[in-house]
């Protein structure tokens, strides 16, 4: 089994997947749509990589306020989680994503990643660190 975890924006949805040992996180891709409320291809994608990577667990980053209060934002991405788990019957599980994109652009700063190259990259590394601290601290919870 491995576990998806998934960086869900308004047009873009980040990918990434675990090692089988649920070790490691790797980015595999960013689901594209024109606009935020067209969620039909963007789901289908997603069933195809749960099938593709035998996925047994979905995460999903919270995108918390600063002091853990619950946005706007946030209430979309729960409404997401939810699609997802009445759709595959995986488990969804919500994990607060705050200052991911910070540390994405650290990332992409130290690999030297520049101006419009930044876009194709950042919702994918988010979706790795998302899936990458859940991996690292599952065993805390």
């Amino acid at each position: 089994m491995r576990i998806m975890g998934l960086d869900y924006g308004s047009r873009t949805v980040g990918v990434a997947i675990s090692d089988e040992l649920l070790l490691t996180a790797q980015g595999k891709e960013i689901i594209r749509r024109k606009e935020e409320n067209k969620l039909r291809r963007t789901l289908a994608r997603i069933e195809e990589l749960i099938q593709e990577y035998e996925v047994g667990k979905v995460i999903v980053g919270l995108p918390l306020n600063m002091d853990e209060s619950v946005s706007e934002r946030s209430k979309l991405c729960l409404e997401f989680a939810d699609r997802i788990e009445r759709r595959t019957g995986l488990p969804v599980e919500m994990l607060d994503e705050r200052l991911t994109t910070v540390e994405a652009d650290e990332i992409m700063n130290e690999a030297g990643i520049k101006g419009k190259d930044r876009k194709e990259y950042v919702d994918m590394i988010a979706a790795q660190i998302i899936l990458q601290d859940y991996l690292d601290n599952r065993l805390k919870r």
